[in-house]
């Protein structure tokens, strides 16, 4: 329930107050995190958007980042009646990018008879309401680490797979010369019951040090396969790419039930490991993946150049496309060095007939400056964030991706020019 203060001045009963509504998102660093910075400075439009449809008689304004206030007159039941259709118009989920999610809100207010009308006053004390529902709201909104605990998250962990707790995100990857979408990573995360939703690199590491990754990753293929199916049957034949823990690449086991499952499937599928997993055990990791190539699986080098880069192994391994880790691509137009790191390594991976992908690409100048480098593909916030598989479909559909590479004001489209004449 919302926190209310009233104030009552001397006046008649029958003239109508001023109220005031602050609506809050619960967890905001929590879905900056889903849907990256960019996407969450504009969730309090959404918000807004929301608000105003619910209470269309209210004058509404963003006085913050996540913060929407609602300002009307009337009686004392008309306050009461917007705070109640406003928490039931936040159950049912808000439309982001096309991709339905939970808004969870905090509601703060304030009223104030018309005959002693202040506004500071009547803001002061919206706000000390506000702070008082941030204060009482329940645990799992205010982000608890996952790593807290992390015995207790091995054991969720194994009940969370059986529990439909996990779910895919799909993060598409643009092949910029040809300005379509050439494939698609897979990315679980889990809707924890308690401490809300839960990224990879806050469970991954514990999956596999209790060998819960086996399942983990079972699971995730059974899903990809189901979704890649459904891609085609919506008209988009595209590979959806499965990373897979260093550890199940030594599992000969393992290897050949996932090698059965994506055979039988007919799937189009591949997998992206990282150099470090190939150097734990590279003769049994290079055999595996050998073998999972030849069923028509791509393998991608994830990661590239955030480990201890082996040029022996590198030039053994049976893959088609080479990944630049992020913490090059995000400080590619503020280093001197890192532009020279990114672009000897797309002429090595081209030398071995490898295709590039940069991932975390967030800015224009970056996707320009890695064009003119010669980079085939590139993946992050800029081209579209991780969607769950109906946003997906609705970025392929809206062909979202286009409007990166065609707008006049893009740096791409300079520097692509630039480098036609010369």
């Amino acid at each position: 329930m919302p926190d209310l203060l009233r104030m009552e001045a001397d006046a008649p009963s029958a003239i109508a107050s001023l109220h005031l509504i602050l609506v809050a998102l619960a967890d905001f660093t929590g879905l900056r995190r889903l849907v990256g910075v960019r996407r969450a400075d504009l969730l309090v439009i959404d918000l807004a958007e929301r608000v105003a449809a619910l209470v269309p008689d209210a004058c509404v304004a963003t006085v913050g980042r996540d913060i929407v206030e609602l300002s009307f007159a009337g009686d004392a039941d008309a306050l009461t009646s917007a705070i109640a259709t406003i928490e039931a118009g936040f159950e049912q989920p808000v439309s982001i990018d096309g991709e339905p999610h939970r808004l969870d809100v905090l509601i703060g207010a304030a009223s104030l008879s018309n005959a002693g009308a202040d506004d500071i006053r009547l803001i002061e004390q919206a706000e000390q309401a506000l702070a008082a529902a941030r204060r009482t709201q329940a645990p799992a909104a205010t982000g608890e680490p996952i790593a807290a605990n992390e015995a207790a998250i091995g054991r969720e962990l194994r009940a969370a797979v059986d529990a439909d707790e996990l779910f895919i995100q799909y993060q598409p990857k643009l092949h910029v010369r040809q300005q379509r979408i050439a494939g698609v990573e897979a990315l679980i995360r889990w809707h924890h019951p308690q401490r809300g939703l839960v990224l990879p690199n806050d469970f991954i590491p514990q999956a596999e040090r209790t060998g819960d990754i086996a399942a983990v990753t079972l699971w995730t293929l059974q899903q990809v396969i189901a979704d890649q199916k459904a891609l085609v049957r919506n008209g988009y034949d595209l590979p959806i790419y499965v990373n897979m823990a260093g550890a199940l690449l030594s599992d000969d086991g393992f290897v050949t039930q996932v090698i059965a499952l994506i055979k039988d499937s007919g799937a189009r599928l591949g997998i992206e490991i990282t150099e470090t997993s190939v150097i734990q055990n590279p003769d049994r990791a290079i055999q595996h993946l050998q073998r999972i190539a030849a069923i028509g699986v791509a393998v991608t080098i994830d990661d590239y150049g955030a480990g201890l880069s082996s040029l022996a192994y590198l030039k053994q391994l049976p893959a088609t496309e080479l990944k630049i880790d992020k913490l090059f691509v995000t400080q590619l137009t503020s280093s001197h060095r890192d532009p020279l790191i990114v672009r000897s390594t797309i002429d090595l991976a081209h030398a071995l007939d490898m295709e590039v992908v940069a991932e975390g690409v967030e800015t224009p100048a970056s996707l320009a400056l890695l064009t003119v480098m010669g980079c085939d593909m590139v993946q992050g916030f800029l081209i579209s964030r991780p969607l769950a598989f109906e946003g997906l479909l609705a970025f392929l559909r809206d062909d979202t991706h286009l409007a990166v590479a065609t707008t006049p004001r893009s740096p791409l489209e300079r520097l692509a020019a630039v480098r036609a004449r010369a």
